[in-house]
């Protein structure tokens, strides 16, 4: 049985080698897996890039891609799950924090009749802004995507093999790798690991990059937003001729009050938003489906290596 570790790299010049190294010592104590590590380099602006090609150059069992731009986290996963060819898919972080010593909790769950297992951190050793994006994360997947409330889920995981072939027939811009896994099984579990804390550089996850994550999320495989906005169109409209009901009583039942401006204009403005809103949510909707049509690539590969 081959195990294939697939590694999304961004600014892990100093750190991937570790990685690298640490995944061989492992794997040669528990000596019963072959396996393969396959980099893939999304455009990083140091030196990963030159890492990848010397480690490929060194060992025929490390396969390399690099991207001809910044494509995300998930489309470096797609492209390493295209080029994995082993029996388990193994996806780990590429600083470090997630202990590819432990892989063998993950395995062993695998080997029990789980189709995929993520790890679990009982102290995350991430900053307050990356544990807040994790908590809305987990949130939007348990609202949009039905994830179980007990399950935890993280960028280090094991998956079978049909799972990951599962996951590469979606072609599609945007790719969402925990929507792919969901909507493959349910035969999902948890193993706790440690987390380690950053020694090199901070995460590559910006507030925009979050966003982006979580727009992907619940736009590819998520119709819930349309329907919560259905929702609150119905109330809205429920209150606003309520609200028009009482003005009217109101007015003849108390002849001499004065009709309230203001009232007027904030309840327009409110409802002017909330129509924006909607528009706007409809619009991201429409716009992922054009450029789905024009065959948007999820990434592009400029080098390959091994």
């Amino acid at each position: 049985m081959e195990v294939s570790f697939v590694i999304p790299c961004y600014r892990s010049e100093q750190t991937l080698e570790g990685v690298v190294r640490e995944i061989e010592e492992t794997m040669l104590n528990i000596g019963r897996y072959e396996y393969e590590i396959c980099l893939v380099n999304d455009c990083s602006p140091d030196n990963t890039a030159n890492v990848i090609k010397r480690l490929c150059e060194e060992k025929s069992y490390i396969h390399g891609l690099s991207f001809s731009k910044n494509f995300g986290q998930h489309a470096a996963l797609m492209a390493g799950f295209r080029a994995a060819e082993g029996d388990i898919v193994v996806c780990l972080d590429d600083d470090g924090q997630t202990p590819a010593c432990e892989v063998g909790k993950l395995l062993d769950k695998i080997e029990e009749g789980f189709d995929a297992v993520y790890a679990k951190y009982d102290h995350k050793q991430h900053s307050g802004f990356r544990n807040f994006g994790s908590r809305v994360n987990d949130l939007m997947t348990r609202v949009m995507l039905g994830k179980p409330k007990e399950l935890y889920v993280s960028s280090y995981f094991a998956v079978k093999r049909f799972i990951v072939d599962d996951m590469i027939r979606y072609e599609f811009s945007y790719p969402y790798v925990i929507g792919l896994v969901l909507r493959s099984t349910k035969n999902i579990t948890n193993v706790s690991v440690n987390h380690r804390e950053r020694e090199v550089g901070r995460s590559g996850y910006t507030l925009s990059k979050l966003l982006g994550l979580w727009f992907n999320g619940f736009t590819a495989f998520s119709i819930k937003p349309l329907r919560i906005a259905t929702v609150i169109g119905i109330i809205s409209a429920a209150a606003g001729f309520l609200y028009g009901v009482f003005t009217v009583i109101k007015k003849f039942v108390i002849p001499d009050i004065p009709l309230g401006f203001s009232a007027l204009m904030s309840v327009m403005v409110f409802f002017f938003g909330l129509i924006l809103l909607m528009l706007g949510l409809i619009g991201e909707y429409v716009g992922r489906i054009y450029i789905s049509m024009n065959n948007a690539p999820q990434y592009i590969i400029k080098e390959r290596w091994n």
